[in-house]
């Protein structure tokens, strides 16, 4: 058999593994947020501890890495003015009949289905800086969205 076609051990063979992407730009925070990625980091600080298995100890550490950076890049925004929407703002608005309420968050805090949008999403942006009345223009369409209230 040619030593082409051999194959050495089936480590040779497993797919890399890479850290985890870091989002672009600022990493804005709400207080919820702060706590929530503290709680993170002492989560899997406390798991390394009582691991022995090799593959498990380099995916925690993996893990605790990309939250000591989130940690340690954390720019907490002060509680928003209710004039107009901002970073930690809660807006309730009306889009394509149907109202919705969401809150502007940190990429890590983010959670559509509860609510939590992050405030780099394309609804977060086009929401920015809106007040109450305003109708803004989204997905194409000419006043998709009405804003009806905003909660600091």
């Amino acid at each position: 058999m040619s030593v082409a076609f051999r194959r050495e051990s089936d480590d040779e063979h497993l797919e890399p593994k890479f850290e985890l992407p870091i989002p672009p730009g600022p990493n804005l925070v709400t207080k919820r947020g702060l706590a929530l990625i503290a709680a993170r980091v002492e989560a899997l600080e406390a798991e390394l501890a009582g691991l022995s298995d090799e593959n498990e100890i380099k995916r925690v550490k993996r893990d605790l890495r990309y939250w000591r950076t989130r940690q340690a890049t954390a720019q907490l925004m002060p509680v928003p003015e209710v004039a107009a929407v901002a970073f930690g703002s809660t807006v309730t608005f009306r889009m394509g009949g149907k109202e919705r309420t969401v809150t502007l968050v940190g990429d890590d805090e983010a959670d559509p289905a509860a609510g939590l949008l992050s405030f780099t999403a394309p609804l977060s942006r086009a929401l920015m800086e809106a007040e109450v009345g305003d109708e803004i223009d989204f997905g194409g369409k000419t006043a998709a969205i009405v804003v009806l209230d905003i909660a600091g």
